[in-house]
């Protein structure tokens, strides 16, 4: 019973998180007032030099997703995308990548998840997303702590299920 309660609240909770998704947003004709009025404020944002945006609107700490809103220099949505899924962490290269890099491609991580392992001097950045088997996943970015450039990444499952098994995603 207790496991069934448990396993209850976990969706309830993961549930909650996918609101806010910007269903229903327009690309070419939703504006960035629109957006951030529907998603709520962004984490981050930049501005390219052409006048372009992008927003950053991650739904952790227990959300699988973070959003990104991009927009052309007429501030009109171009697209709007979850960028925490094994396409976006393909796209993150070792001795290449530093802590901006990433924070672009994937938003910022989950504060508390954050960990310095000084023997290593080594900084690691984590988030909570949903794999490929539509199971909640944990993906990490380890850095260089002197440089903030990457080191390497690494997915694996987040095992708080009943047995230790990662809970399905609801999508």
């Amino acid at each position: 019973m207790i496991r069934k309660i448990c396993l209850l609240c976990a969706i309830l909770l993961l549930s909650a998180c996918a609101g806010n998704d910007g269903r229903g947003l327009q690309p070419g004709i939703a504006q960035i007032d629109e957006v951030v009025a529907q998603m709520g404020p962004p984490a981050l944002r930049w501005k390219d030099t052409d006048g372009s945006q992008q927003l950053a609107f991650p739904r952790g700490p227990q959300g699988v997703h973070t959003f990104m809103a991009f927009f052309g220099p007429d501030q009109r949505l171009i697209r709007l995308e979850n960028v925490l899924d094994t396409r976006h962490f393909a796209q993150i290269r070792p001795d290449k990548h530093d802590q901006n890099d990433i924070l672009r491609l994937l938003g910022p991580p989950n504060p508390a998840w954050t960990v310095f392992f000084k023997a290593r001097n080594e900084l690691v950045w984590e988030w909570l997303f949903c794999d490929d088997w539509n199971q909640l996943a944990r993906f990490d970015v380890l850095f260089d702590a002197s440089t903030g450039i990457v080191r390497t990444t690494y997915q694996r499952p987040d095992l708080r299920g009943p047995m230790a098994i990662a809970p399905v995603c609801s999508r």
